[in-house]
């Protein structure tokens, strides 16, 4: 097996950034950044991870790199930090500028050192300047200075720079239609996902330590090649499954307990999304297994709404219907299902909205509604899909003593969607989430 994730095609990058120098306009510039290393504590380190935009338009995952993309003919010049042999006993050896900029396709190849000396000249003259302010200590001086020499310069010479617009703004659409390697990429860390999540549901019996379920999955991430976790994974036994975002798994599970496990690889930088529910003790009890058995009716129904021309509100409002009519059905709430749905009561039990994109950034960048109008799916979107039902305390007091035999039960089920030409491909759907096919997963 190939342990080494598929670098950027030069050919493929070359296409995006046609794309992006289109959007621009003939006389405008995008100026993208990646970030330094960050310090953990004095000498040490954070690990690295490179910057998801400027990955995506040029493949570059190198520190300090500065990337300018001009509008029309799409010239790409980079600067990039150059050799430095002290350095690199300690850190390791850094690629040669040059040979990198020609392997990605760049027109013009500086020193990360020249930035001061060759942006400006870069900036001079256009008419708007893609940056995002607050992004870069080194290159936001020279970028707010090259605006305000255009305001000094004034209407005689009728050239600007005449503002700043977030690079997201052209970015963000173009990312959201995933080309098809990118879904292979996706596609990969989802694969990995699952065999991690399997490597967890082995090692899962009562009394096991939230950590140890943490290692077990992540150290299958890594045994398959993956750089690690898309995100902090969470594995919250007990009352901890109804903090959505819980991350401490320092709790010993209990017998009986639920274990919500939420959890992604990454292949390069793509990520998995996954998200599921276990009983420790193997097979859920009577409360628990109808409010998993609700939860996966809600996702399966939700993710068969994934499809184009459906809208991203429909796939929410899907799942938000059967949760609804099922918590009535328990008698957990009252009213009509519009009634239920729009209060307060509910929102305590499902707190979340059903979909976020996926793809570079676990959330993905991309509108959820324009104007008021909700994102139309296409195919090439990849979404998640994951209802929930957290009866903690805000639940208990909204329900009152019909909640509270329910009370610390966290439930979350998540599969990972690709949009397809004919409707919608589950990524993740080979690991089961509903309470048969748990249990007998966990059976072995």
């Amino acid at each position: 097996m190939n342990t080494q994730p598929e670098a950027l095609p030069r050919e493929l990058g070359e296409a995006r950034r046609a794309r992006v120098a289109e959007a621009l306009g003939e006389h405008d510039v995008m100026v993208l950044c990646a970030a330094s290393h960050r310090l953990r504590s004095r000498d040490t380190e954070y690990p690295y991870r490179p910057d998801s935009e400027l990955y995506w338009l040029t493949g570059l995952t190198e520190p300090e790199a500065v990337a300018v993309l001009g509008g029309g003919g799409g010239e790409l010049t980079l600067f990039l930090r150059p050799r430095h042999p002290e350095q690199e006993l300690w850190a390791g050896v850094r690629p040669d500028p040059q040979a990198l900029g020609e392997t990605v396709g760049a027109a013009v190849v500086h020193s990360s050192e020249e930035l001061a000396e060759h942006l400006p000249g870069l900036l001079d003259g256009t008419d708007t300047i893609h940056f995002r302010l607050g992004a870069d200590a080194v290159a936001e001086p020279l970028v707010l200075e090259s605006l305000q020499r255009a305001r000094r310069r004034g209407a005689r010479h009728g050239t600007g720079p005449r503002g700043v617009r977030d690079p997201g703004a052209i970015l963000d659409g173009l990312r959201l239609r995933k080309d098809p390697w990118e879904v292979e990429q996706i596609r990969r860390a989802a694969a990995i996902t699952l065999d991690g999540f399997r490597a967890l549901e082995s090692a899962l019996r009562p009394g096991v330590p939230e950590w140890e379920l943490q290692a077990a999955l992540e150290g299958e991430f890594r045994r398959l090649g993956s750089w690690g976790p898309a995100y902090e994974t969470i594995v919250g036994s007990g009352a901890n499954a109804c903090t959505l975002h819980y991350v401490g798994n320092d709790r010993v599970s209990e017998p009986g307990d639920l274990v919500l496990v939420d959890a992604g690889a990454t292949w390069g930088l793509y990520a998995g999304d996954v998200t599921r529910t276990y009983p420790t003790s193997g097979r859920y009890d009577e409360r628990q297994r109808e409010l998993v058995t609700l939860v996966d009716q809600a996702r399966a129904a939700a993710v068969e709404a994934v499809a184009p021309g459906a809208t991203i509100a429909a796939v929410h409002e899907r799942a938000e219907g059967i949760l609804a009519e099922g918590l009535r059905d328990l008698g957990l709430l009252s009213g009509s299902l519009e009634e239920i749905r729009e209060g307060d009561e509910f929102s305590a039990f499902f707190p979340h909205r059903t979909s976020h994109w996926l793809g570079l950034d676990v959330h993905d960048p991309g509108d959820y509604a324009r104007d008021g109008e909700a994102t139309v799916l296409e195919p090439g979107m990849v979404l998640t899909v994951e209802p929930g039902i957290y009866v903690g305390p805000a639940a208990v007091a909204a329900a009152g003593d019909a909640a509270r035999p329910y009370h610390g039960i966290g439930i979350r089920l998540e599969d990972d969607v690709l949009v397809t030409a004919d409707g919608r491909e589950n990524l993740t759907g080979d690991l089961p989430s509903d309470p048969e096919g748990v249990e007998a997963g966990l059976r072995g």
